[in-house]
């Protein structure tokens, strides 16, 4: 499940945060707002799906997810290819996402 929240999650926080991007460096009007708060109030609800038993650990595995979202949203909706070091370096944050969030602990 939490495999499925995350990514849901990024794409919420992304499109939210895109929202006031485009409202503040894009001149669009403020009436994106609206669906902005809506997609930031998305994500933070997804975040509370994920089964941990501490809020920042869940937070900080995320982190490593929203990066390479982010990456995901540079190329596919704003049209700039990731290079090599925007890919390495997600690489390694869904690594260490990887090891926060897969041990199981007592």
């Amino acid at each position: 499940m939490t495999l499925l929240i995350y990514p849901l999650a990024a794409l919420a926080e992304i499109a939210g945060c895109f929202a006031f991007w485009a409202w503040l460096k894009l001149d669009r009007s403020p009436l994106w707002l609206a669906p902005g708060l809506v997609s930031l109030a998305l994500f933070a609800w997804l975040l509370t799906l994920v089964p941990s038993d501490a809020a920042g650990r869940a937070y900080a595995a995320y982190g490593g997810v929203y990066i390479a979202a982010s990456l995901a949203w540079l190329w596919l909706i704003e049209g700039q290819r990731p290079d090599r070091f925007d890919l390495t370096g997600a690489a390694i944050c869904l690594v260490g996402a990887a090891v926060i969030l897969l041990p199981q602990r007592g």
